[in-house]
């Protein structure tokens, strides 16, 4: 009996140590779908601000809006390299500068009667639509890897090393009323 005592402890060690592993490999693995999740989101927020920037000088909207939309986009666009909280204020100006400039569908019927309008008005709607999906991405990957760095084991043997706890994307991304009717 006295030797089976070690090889049971040896068969404990060896399973806590196969869970830590998977557990840390798991944890490095949320860590990077986070960083490209962050840059995939990243690259859609330039994209919509693009576009916006695209539509505002077209001559499609009226001045009142172009306006308006410009300078939404053009401070979305200047703070790509702020940090998120400043950011995702300016991506949020800019939701409620399109919404504000697309809020009625019979002028948007009336922009898709222009060519260009119908083309540049299509782009925005996929820029809209990627970066409500990137976030949603990137808030699901930063969801699942809080709930296991919140494990016990992940605490207690410090398995995220000194990687800081990554913090969700918040901004309003809500599509304009007028654009779609999803």
């Amino acid at each position: 009996m006295s030797g089976a005592a070690p090889w049971l402890a040896g068969v404990c060690v060896v399973l806590l140590g196969w869970y830590l592993s998977s557990t840390a490999g798991r944890l490095d693995r949320l860590h990077r779908k986070i960083d490209i999740s962050r840059l995939a989101l990243d690259a859609q927020l330039l994209r919509r601000s693009s576009v916006a920037l695209e539509l505002a000088s077209s001559g499609v909207l009226d001045p009142a809006s172009s306006m308006l939309l410009a300078d939404a986009a053009h401070r979305a666009r200047m703070a790509s390299d702020a940090d998120d909280l400043t950011r995702s204020g300016a991506e949020s100006d800019l939701t409620a500068a399109l919404d504000a400039a697309l809020e009625y569908p019979e002028d948007v019927a009336e922009v898709r009667g222009i060519p260009t309008g119908a083309e540049l008005l299509d782009e925005l709607d996929a820029a809209i639509r990627r970066v409500e999906l990137s976030r949603r991405f990137l808030n699901d990957a930063v969801r699942a890897c809080r709930q296991v760095r919140g494990q016990r084991a992940a605490r207690w043997f410090w398995l995220a090393g000194r990687t800081a706890l990554p913090a969700s994307w918040e901004m309003d991304d809500t599509p304009p009323r007028g654009l779609s009717t999803r």
